[in-house]
């Protein structure tokens, strides 16, 4: 089966052509990707890029101005290519409580994700785009699915879903922790597995997925059970433009005093906070380690340290939450790309058996997509690994099961 997978951003489309056949058991197993690229900068300076075993990598420029003309591009500029596709899988942000698992799209699964963008206003309708946009060049002929971020969540138990609200409140407006980045959560999960040969129903992981967003996530047997974003991905971890965890006066408290309506201040909290807002000079962690390494900047070094200790945190209480773990995953740009913030991270947690070593950390860069590395010391009591997520051969395979089971 040949799986168009697309997986919309809010100013960009990724792509990857997949090539899945029958594992073990029938089980749908991705083989090497037949090509991949990205059209990013969408409304704005655009670049269409795309890599072939043929050709390798090229990179264009282009005039994109939304979601659906970057889906016809992909199409037009790769016609040949994608002549022949059986199935497309689309990323989707929010689910909500409807969509637990991959769901073949029809009309009215599209109407439930469009009525979901209120949840995930920055999300949901890049991620519509993306559908209809596939859906206006391929028509009915070829089954799409949506592959939920959320869905992986589903299995955290009710007490680390819920808020400590008024029930009938939260039930009657949908407030509940959803988690997100589950994809790439999963992804992480998987590639721990396939490089240690270790099944995952017996293991107990602590992934994190560390970007421009970033959040943790305690696995047990294979599954979800606590998450670090809730009900908006505002939650949780220092991130490159979000606050994270903060005290939910301060919004009214700060709409008060500095005399503005309760949603500029949560813009605030999205857009000019993190590692922007502490360091007051960007939100790229490259950027601020080469700031605070050859500048001396205390702001950079400060955003640093605090993006650091907040992940910290989180790992210790999420080794509370599974009563130990056997590894911690490190993910994502940063994760993957910055040897110095793991090590941070990893500091002072010989306690809890994880000692990194620092050669291996090190040499621990640039992994190829769903590749993985131990960064653990022999004989550790808790390993950690580099894993570099694989977001899209994972949705390959989701929409290549759901297709073939017709679920819907």
């Amino acid at each position: 089966m040949r799986v168009l997978v697309l997986n919309s951003g809010s100013s960009s489309i990724k792509f990857r052509l997949v090539d899945v056949a029958d594992g073990p058991g029938g089980a749908p197993t991705p083989r090497s990707a037949l090509l991949h690229g990205i059209v990013k900068g969408i409304g704005g300076d655009a670049t269409f890029e795309v890599t072939t075993p043929e050709a390798g990598r090229s990179a264009t420029k282009v005039d994109v101005r939304d979601h659906a003309q970057a889906v016809r591009l992909v199409f037009d500029r790769l016609a040949d290519s994608l002549r022949g596709i059986d199935a497309v899988g689309h990323r989707v942000v929010h689910g909500g409580e409807r969509f637990v698992e991959p769901t073949v799209i029809t009309e009215q699964v599209e109407a439930e994700i469009d009525a979901l963008a209120e949840l995930a206003p920055l999300h949901n309708p890049a991620c519509l785009a993306g559908i209809r946009g596939a859906r206006a060049v391929l028509g009915a002929r070829v089954p799409m699915t949506a592959v939920f971020d959320t869905a992986f969540h589903r299995t955290m138990p009710l007490v680390a879903q819920a808020y400590a609200l008024p029930r009938e409140l939260a039930a009657r407006h949908r407030v509940r922790r959803y988690g997100f980045h589950g994809i790439a959560h999963a992804s992480l999960a998987a590639g721990y597995a396939e490089a240690t040969g270790r099944p995952l129903e017996r293991a107990r992981l602590i992934t994190l997925q560390l970007g421009n967003g970033c959040s943790v996530t305690a696995i047990a047997g294979g599954k979800s059970v606590e998450t670090s974003m809730g009900f908006t991905p505002l939650e949780g971890l220092v991130m490159g433009t979000r606050s994270g965890d903060v005290d939910a006066a301060v919004v009214s408290y700060l709409s008060e005093r500095e005399k503005v309506e309760p949603g500029e201040v949560e813009r605030w909290l999205n857009e000019k906070s993190g590692l922007l807002g502490v360091s007051g000079r960007s939100n790229d962690m490259r950027e601020l380690l080469r700031a605070a390494e050859q500048e001396k900047d205390e702001g950079a070094q400060f955003a640093i340290e605090l993006f650091c200790y907040r992940a910290r945190k989180y790992l210790g209480a999420y080794l509370a939450v599974l009563g130990g773990a056997d590894a911690v995953i490190f993910g994502g740009g940063i994760g993957e790309n910055a040897p110095e913030v793991r090590a941070r991270i990893c500091a002072g947690m010989e306690w809890g058996g994880l000692r990194v070593s620092q050669a291996r950390n090190r040499a621990a860069v640039g992994l190829a997509a769903g590749r993985a590395a131990r960064i653990s010391e022999d004989g550790a009591g808790l390993e950690a690994w580099v894993v570099a997520a694989d977001e899209e051969t994972w949705i390959a395979r989701e929409t290549a099961r759901c297709v073939r089971r017709g679920h819907s």
